[in-house]
């Protein structure tokens, strides 16, 4: 039988011909790319950060008591928050939010965690939002939760490590921040992220997020540094940060307990969580140890 032939490759002038073909194609492609990279690079925060600034919605919450909270952060800003205060409460519970709004749009929450829960609560306004001074961004969130912690332990007459530190959404992450680095009573997180990276890769996935994102909000990496209690809630049904981020973290905590995961069967982010979640939490702040 003849011997096959092998195919003829193709001439190095032809080859070179086409690649700068598919160059002169592909060039303007990659700078628009890399251009857009550093457009969502510079306003970064902006897309992390979404602050309403009073006087939006309403200062003055119907059918609940809040005393003005202002205290001041460690770089000189002052901040503000809506404190309620509970006349035999079981916690009291400092509530970082989400990363929308301001305090007005808590002030469901804040009743419930009052009226339902029986806890004193501080719920806050990072720099930028609401009434507070500055502008948003990850070591100043931190800094802002540490001051409001203060306030909350002074008016309250709690020690500082006796407060419940709890969170939704972006909040959770600087629940987390605390309670691994400086403890708490308890650690309560509804709808909590892994990290910033793992939800920008989730809402940009033709992007290296990972590599690029300043912001990290990484819990994922500081939750096993906390060992005491911990609360966890997570709809079932939630489409801004999936349940299976919620559940992950969950995993990855060290606490030694109690340790409690509450699913939320077709609870979605934003709604309003349900009678038994208010329940449980009530449940789980009363296994505590007494604080002190």
């Amino acid at each position: 039988m003849p011997a096959a032939k092998c195919p003829q490759r193709l001439p190095i002038r032809v080859m070179c011909s086409l690649g700068r073909r598919l160059w002169r194609i592909g060039r303007p492609l990659l700078i628009a790319y890399l251009g857009l990279l550093l457009i969502l690079m510079w306003l970064e925060e902006s897309f992390i950060f979404v602050p309403a600034k009073y006087p939006a919605d309403a200062w003055k919450p119907p059918g609940l008591e809040v005393e003005d909270a202002w205290f001041k952060t460690a770089d000189g800003l002052q901040l503000h928050g809506w404190y309620a205060e509970h006349p035999d409460p079981r916690a009291v519970i400092l509530f970082s939010h989400g990363n929308a709004g301001n305090v007005t749009n808590r002030a469901g929450i804040l009743a419930s965690l009052v009226g339902e829960v029986g806890a004193s609560v501080l719920v806050y306004d990072y720099r930028g939002y609401g009434r507070s001074e500055g502008k948003p961004n990850e070591p100043g969130l931190y800094a802002d939760a540490r001051a409001a912690r203060a306030w909350l332990a002074e008016r309250a007459g709690v020690p500082a490590g006796d407060i419940v530190l709890m969170g939704e959404s972006l909040g959770t992450a600087v629940a987390v921040e605390l309670a691994a680095a400086d403890g708490c009573r308890a650690l309560v997180l509804d709808s909590a992220l892994t990290s910033a990276p793992d939800m920008a890769a989730l809402v940009f996935p033709w992007i290296p997020a990972r590599l690029l994102l300043r912001t990290r909000l990484d819990s994922i990496s500081k939750i096993g540094r906390y060992s005491g209690p911990l609360f966890q809630a997570h709809g079932t049904r939630d489409t801004i940060v999936p349940f299976e981020q919620g559940k992950r973290l969950f995993d990855a905590a060290s606490s030694a307990g109690p340790k409690q995961f509450l699913k939320m069967p077709g609870v979605e982010h934003n709604d309003s969580r349900p009678p038994y979640y208010y329940e449980a939490l009530r449940d789980f702040l009363d296994q505590l140890p007494a604080p002190g």
